[in-house]
């Protein structure tokens, strides 16, 4: 069984029946949402030595939190279908439930940082792609208020406006390091031309999501679920072979070839594109340079906030240390930062 056919089971048939008897009528949502493989339904054999079991998140009033927690300790029953109910994970060496009790803002705002109502363009910035995912990737198996199903609805993507600078900002990556391929290898030097080469086949991959309005998850299973997108079959191939070439030359034309994909995937989604194609030459080197695919996403946004934000992205476009990004309160003060409001923050992005 899967890690979330376990939890809805597990839900059906022991944590429900218990709320329902002892707690008749609270408002309650629960689903198998957070941190795990289990939640973007990839988990496998290999998942289950640690962290893997019987997890739920419920959703409860916020005054009523600390009730329902000593209520389930007290009275869960010590295993289901043979897996314990009180296991210690990584993060916590104590054996105890894993059902994460939680009011769901205050669930929603441990994910991410902020408070997503009236979220501000720097707001959104702050998400990364995995963050959301861990509110909106799992199943809900029950949501009687509709409060959690609002705020993964609230969370489905950005704003349009605030959709189009990350794109921008995206392209704008790519295009200041994409000679680099190219001058790299003709000095000779092969192996900064493949690092160069990985970093813009991770920042295409990247581009890929945000293309087809999904959210990346964090590196483990970028590759996994950018397979599964519409763009794939157009820039997979160019990927790859930019990846194993065996000189420069091979390597930039790839590169370029999945620039073009890309690109003519924005068009093909309805968003704005130049005429013709992403790339041109370098100058006079003979090298790929990126044409101006930000300058004509950037000059379709409207929102004065997000066109205040000039060429800074989203936290995870400048940020790549694992600490950083799995710290909501921080990437919410960095995203501040950025944006110039290193003051008081606005109210709608209070962690």
């Amino acid at each position: 069984m899967s890690g979330i056919e376990i939890a809805r089971g597990y839900w059906a048939d022991v944590v429900r029946p218990l709320l329902d008897r002892e707690l008749p009528g609270m408002p309650r949502a629960a689903g198998r949402l957070g941190t795990g493989s289990d939640v973007l339904g990839l988990d496998d054999d290999t998942s289950r030595d640690h962290d893997w079991g019987l997890r739920l998140t419920l959703l409860v009033p916020a005054e009523r939190v600390g009730e329902v927690d000593a209520l389930l300790a007290a009275s869960l029953p010590p295993s289901y279908q043979g897996w314990p109910t009180a296991f210690a994970v990584t993060w916590d060496p104590v054996v105890r439930h894993r059902v994460e009790v939680s009011a769901a803002a205050d669930f929603v705002r441990s994910r991410t940082g902020v408070d997503i109502g009236g979220l501000s363009a720097a707001g959104w910035l702050a998400l990364t792609g995995q963050s959301v995912l861990e509110i909106t990737a799992g199943p809900v198996f029950e949501d009687t208020s509709g409060e959690i199903t609002a705020l993964r609805e609230r969370l489905a993507w950005y704003p349009h406006d605030v959709w189009l600078h990350v794109l921008a900002a995206e392209w704008a990556r790519l295009g200041q390091e994409l000679p680099f391929v190219g001058r790299t290898g003709q000095l000779g030097d092969e192996l900064g031309s493949r690092l160069i080469a990985a970093r813009l086949a991770t920042g295409m991959v990247r581009l890929g999501f945000l293309l087809e309005r999904r959210w990346p998850p964090y590196p483990k299973w970028a590759g996994t679920l950018f397979a599964r997108l519409p763009v794939a079959p157009s820039v997979t191939g160019h990927l790859d072979d930019a990846l194993v070439a065996a000189t420069w030359q091979e390597r930039d034309a790839a590169l370029r070839g999945a620039c073009d994909a890309l690109h003519e995937r924005q068009r093909a989604v309805g968003l704005p594109v130049l005429d013709g194609a992403s790339c041109e030459p370098f100058f006079d080197r003979p090298f790929t340079g990126l044409r101006d695919v930000a300058g004509v996403l950037r000059s379709a946004v409207a929102d004065p906030e997000v066109r205040a934000l000039g060429h800074r992205g989203g936290v995870e476009q400048w940020v790549d240390d694992v600490g950083t990004l799995t710290d909501a309160d921080l990437r919410r003060r960095l995203a501040q930062v950025r944006a110039g409001r290193a003051g008081p923050v606005a109210a709608g992005d209070q962690g």
